[in-house]
């Protein structure tokens, strides 16, 4: 029988326990899958976007050079060949209707060249060519900005002013806005892709969870999809969830049996026993092995129960109380209990008393005082935020320390129990595997004064202000699939 310290402050912080398996943190699979199309997108929309303004750059320099040469050689030829009444009006209208001036160039006149960048040194480069040597292409003439050419008519220095716009490339707040909406489209693009890429793992993930949880109904999956990869997994899945079906419900049906292939042989051999055999002593051994025979199916159908429980608010001192009550008359085992009255859990109440019962019959066999053959178990209960402990712990010899992780092992008999003949080495599995059931954690120690102790770490089942326990108890039952086996923490 496992136990514990009854003086410990925090019984599963001080011994061996099992805790529940933790997921590890991490992003599921749809936001993996969007993240890296996303990113994926966004680096080609900024390759793109480099490209473009790469490619644009030379055509914009020579298209502006070429319009630019051909304002000026036609306002050339235009002054060139005009009268001096035509080319005032001729200067008039170009200012008015084209927003372009010629002014006559002074040698006092101050002016900047172009700030030094790409376009500039490119755009100087293409007019000189065009306009011939000489040609100055300034950004700002007698702190007047602008565009400003400067060339030559018959001789005459002169400038041509323009609106700096014509230079101007897009800007970057059009970038910005081109890139803004191309993202969006894209990730909004990426998110659609993601779900559907992983819709039929999600589906297939459900239908997973389902099969574990002993569900086989809902675990079907469509095998009419288009896609023929997915189509056969889906196939596959489901032969797989028949056959486990099947398999459950052979199992189903032969333990169904065995209580009357195995017990109805067993009950008409004891009845043969008692009446035909006269020695006292032989009948009363081979009633007893009988019984044990039976024991040990009860043991084995116990085992092999399905992982399906029903959990409700169960009154824990109440199934206490009942289980102590069955064994108050038994010379070998002392009982004594401290469990709060309204103390609640979510547990099967049938479930729950038969572990309490399996640890205290433990407890009998193998926890008993080397010098008074007796056993003496403590029981007792304590409240946590969303939790109760629930310890059990005798004053026997305890169990070694090496063997502790073995005991809840199907099968596995400590060194006393090796020599009892009784039992079937389930004893304590049934106890860790029904606790697992019902969402709790089971876990053995050797107390620091001697014996061991068992603790059962359940669910709390809080009791609304001012309404009665036994009101809570008759409330409606919630059938409920738990998670797998919890991990046994070191």
């Amino acid at each position: 029988m496992p136990t514990s310290d009854a003086t410990s402050p925090a019984p599963l912080e001080a011994a061996p326990q099992r805790q529940p398996q933790r997921n590890r943190v991490g992003l599921n699979l749809f936001w993996r899958t969007f993240f890296l199309l996303s990113l994926l997108l966004v680096g080609s929309i900024l390759a793109w976007l480099q490209t473009l303004r790469a490619l644009e750059f030379e055509p914009r320099t020579l298209q502006s050079a070429q319009q630019i040469a051909s304002l000026v050689n036609l306002s050339r030829a235009a002054l060139i060949h005009a009268d001096a009444i035509a080319r005032v009006s001729l200067l008039k209208t170009m200012a008015d209707q084209e927003g372009v001036r010629i002014l006559p160039r002074e040698p006092a006149d101050r002016f900047e060249l172009l700030a030094p960048s790409a376009l500039g040194a490119r755009l100087t480069d293409e007019l000189t060519q065009r306009l011939g040597p000489g040609t100055i292409v300034a950004s700002q003439v007698n702190g007047e900005p602008g565009l400003w050419i400067g060339f030559t008519i018959n001789g005459d220095a002169n400038w041509l002013l323009m609106d700096r716009s014509r230079l101007a490339t897009a800007s970057g707040k059009t970038w910005l806005i081109w890139l803004v909406t191309a993202g969006a489209l894209s990730l909004a693009g990426a998110a659609a892709i993601a779900r559907l890429i992983n819709r039929p793992l999600k589906q297939l993930s459900y239908a997973a969870n389902r099969v574990r949880d002993g569900d086989f109904g809902a675990s079907q999956l469509d095998e009419g999809v288009v896609t023929n990869e997915i189509r056969e997994v889906n196939i596959g899945f489901n032969r797989m969830a028949q056959k486990l079906a099947k398999l459950e419900q052979d199992r189903a049906v032969m333990l169904a049996g065995i209580s009357h292939d195995l017990r109805t042989p067993l009950a008409r051999l004891r009845l043969e026993t008692e009446m035909s055999v006269e020695d006292d002593v032989a009948r009363q051994h081979m009633v007893a092995d009988i019984v044990q025979l039976d024991a040990t199916i009860d043991k084995f159908l116990d085992y092999a129960r399905p992982d399906v429980v029903t959990l409700s608010p169960v009154n824990l001192h109440a199934v206490v109380s009942s289980c102590v009550y069955a064994v108050q008359d038994h010379r070998e085992l002392q009982v004594s209990m401290q469990v709060p009255e309204d103390l609640n859990v979510l547990a099967d109440e049938v479930e729950l008393a038969r572990v309490i019962s399996n640890l205290m019959e433990n407890a009998r066999r193998y926890g008993k005082d080397r010098e008074t053959g007796i056993t003496t178990m403590d029981i007792s209960a304590k409240a946590r935020e969303k939790w109760v402990l629930l310890k059990l712990r005798d004053h026997g010899p305890g169990a070694p320390p090496e063997q502790l992780a073995s005991l809840t092992k199907p099968f596995f008999r400590g060194d006393a129990a090796r020599t009892a003949a009784a039992g079937a080495g389930l004893g304590l599995s049934i106890v860790d595997k029904t606790v697992q059931r019902m969402g709790g954690i089971f876990a053995l120690a050797n107390s620091s004064s001697g014996g061991l102790v068992a603790h059962v770490q359940l669910q709390r089942a809080d009791v609304a202000d001012g309404e009665d326990p036994k009101q809570r108890l008759q409330r409606p039952q919630v059938k409920r699939h738990l998670p797998p086996r919890a991990q046994r923490q070191a």
